[in-house]
């Protein structure tokens, strides 16, 4: 007796469900983030401290708010505008990467070995970097330096004149700035390069003194 099994009907073809897809277009506002600039703080700096726009040979600075604050070796806290104000004549920083390090000693005792005749024209000489008040007291005393050494470790002012490395040290160079504000020098350099600029401002700086005497 031959046993009838009964088919399998044929299975139905499933129905795709065809989603739509919906493109949500952005709008122009979302796509584009608007860019935030302090108009105030384009030019004369921040009142954090930061700066904009690197200044350049000529410009001159609005002091009362360039820079932000930081301390002396001996820990007095201070701002680029008191170390202008007294000064006879305005402000020579160098600027190192470390203290106690070869570069930087070699760097300090060229400044060390000639602060008279940097300073004879009124021009107050002083070295910056981001070390700390203890460092930078040690280095001083051990290397005999006749200047004050200039400690910021926010990099407020070293990131201000634009010898800051990203995204952390300190470019070796050298700044100044004469009684009114006006930027007389700002370049990066090795130690003798530093020294040799910061010379040469002082020759320029005496010689227009002669000429207005």
């Amino acid at each position: 007796m031959v046993e009838l099994r009964k088919r399998k009907a044929p299975a139905q073809p499933l129905k795709t469900e065809q989603k739509s897809k919906r493109v949500q277009k952005s709008s122009p506002a979302s796509r584009r983030v608007p860019k935030i600039v302090n108009a105030d703080s384009s030019r004369a700096g921040a009142s954090d401290g930061f700066h904009l726009e690197i200044p350049k040979p000529g410009e001159k600075l609005d002091l009362n708010q360039f820079g932000g604050e930081f301390e002396s070796h001996d820990g007095t806290k201070v701002r680029l505008k008191d170390l202008v104000d007294s000064s006879k004549a305005g402000v020579v920083l160098f600027t190192y990467p470390r203290a106690s390090t070869p570069g930087c000693t070699r760097q300090a005792c060229l400044f060390r070995d000639s602060y008279e005749s940097l300073t004879a024209t009124g021009l107050s000489i002083y070295g910056l970097s981001a070390d700390s008040p203890k460092a930078n007291t040690t280095f001083k005393v051990k290397q005999k330096l006749p200047y004050t050494l200039l400690c910021n470790p926010s990099y407020t002012l070293i990131e201000a004149l634009g010898f800051k490395k990203m995204p952390k040290g300190t470019k070796r160079g050298v700044f100044a700035i004469n009684k009114q504000g006006k930027v007389l020098l700002l370049q990066t350099g090795g130690p003798d390069a530093t020294y040799e600029a910061a010379q040469q401002i002082v020759a320029t700086s005496g010689k227009a003194d002669q000429e207005n005497a």
